[in-house]
């Protein structure tokens, strides 16, 4: 009896994954291109330690086919490693002022670089880890051109460039580039972000100072676009890619912060990411036990499983046996993000601890 209330419970489980599978998703925002809209556009670059490809990155960011543009790097001192590849890569840089105490180094350079360069029409955020194509810019500034957007964003692609755990890095993106598919579940990713510069007032910079998501510009320039009733857009042309070599103690302490700032913005993801990968996980273990030991038949519960694997490797464009096995582990290492994460106190990130609680 035991025996076919779990089998009942687990089907339907599986049910719901599926019909989850089958849920449309929402195109990228193509509706505001207007030929018309030319912004002068400030990229700001904040700057901290010498990344994977930095020079590459910055020569990139600089390159762009844009009318009226300018890049500025922002780093907290001259001494910083990141400051020889920039004068390299032949852009321009500021030191970073300390506006707010409780912000993170890149909120900080992010608000001294709008204070001092106010005659800019549109502001773009650049994380110093992206490399982007010459469109990238253009892209990422067409969508403001309606007032009903806020923001403009665009996900990343992380290339692996090292070995098992930069491919799970890759496979773990998924789910942000999942994210973005759903007006509802959409944010601001702050290594690719746009805005207009009307769009924060003295008071949202009073908000971003002094808030306790002033770690995160992420979730303050969300936070401040929803407050406003104003739109998100998403744009899948001219994504950047996040060169990547993580060993698994990198991409461990990466993952669980990205998952630790995800919680503090946005409490419900805790209980929501909780309840799906455990499904995820109870279908899938219960597909080898069920199969083995009750019925064959349950190998149908492995239909979800086949189904993220096809998303996977479309998604990834890469013709790699060991995706078929990160996904499989995925719900398990997501589980175990959530876990760790929401026990979090503080985060570090690129050498400075910050308080999340």
């Amino acid at each position: 009896m035991l025996l076919l209330a779990f089998e009942a419970f687990v089907s339907l489980v599986f049910l719901a994954l599926l019909a989850i599978d089958l849920l449309p998703q929402q195109r990228a925002s193509e509706d505001q291109r207007k030929t018309g809209y030319n912004p002068r556009a400030l990229v700001i670059v904040p700057c901290k330690g010498t990344d994977l490809t930095l020079k590459e990155n910055l020569v990139s960011i600089r390159s762009q086919d844009f009318g009226r543009y300018g890049v500025i790097a922002v780093v907290d001192s001259e001494d910083d490693d990141a400051v020889p590849v920039i004068r390299s890569a032949k852009v321009r840089y500021i030191v970073s002022r300390r506006v707010s105490k409780m912000a993170s180094g890149k909120v900080n350079a992010m608000l001294t670089a709008m204070s001092r360069f106010r005659d800019f029409d549109v502001y773009a955020i650049a994380d110093s880890d992206i490399t982007v194509g010459r469109m990238w810019l253009k892209e990422l500034v067409l969508p403001l051109a309606s007032m009903g957007t806020g923001l403009s964003t665009m996900f990343p692609v992380f290339e692996p460039k090292a070995g098992f755990w930069s491919k799970v890095k890759h496979v773990w993106g998924f789910v942000g580039e999942g994210l973005m598919k759903r007006d509802s579940t959409r944010f601001g990713w702050g290594g690719s972000m746009a805005f207009r510069k009307e769009m924060v007032s003295v008071k949202d910079i009073g908000f971003i100072k002094n808030s306790r998501y002033s770690v995160s510009d992420d979730i303050c320039m969300t936070k401040i676009a929803r407050a406003k009733g104003l739109g998100i857009a998403y744009t899948e042309a001219s994504r950047p890619k996040v060169n990547s070599d993580d060993g698994f103690a990198a991409f461990a302490e990466w993952s669980t912060r990205q998952t630790a700032l995800s919680i503090l913005g946005y409490g419900r993801n805790f209980y929501y990411g909780i309840a799906f990968y455990s499904a995820e996980a109870l279908v899938f273990l219960s597909g080898i036990s069920l199969s083995i030991y009750a019925n064959p038949v349950f190998m149908i519960l492995f239909l979800h499983l086949v189904q993220s694997e096809v998303k996977a490797y479309i998604r990834s464009g890469r013709k790699d046996p060991e995706i078929a096995a990160i996904v499989a582990m995925m719900p398990f290492l997501y589980l175990a993000n959530l876990f760790i994460a929401n026990g979090k106190r503080s985060i570090k990130w690129r050498g400075s601890t910050y308080r999340i609680r």
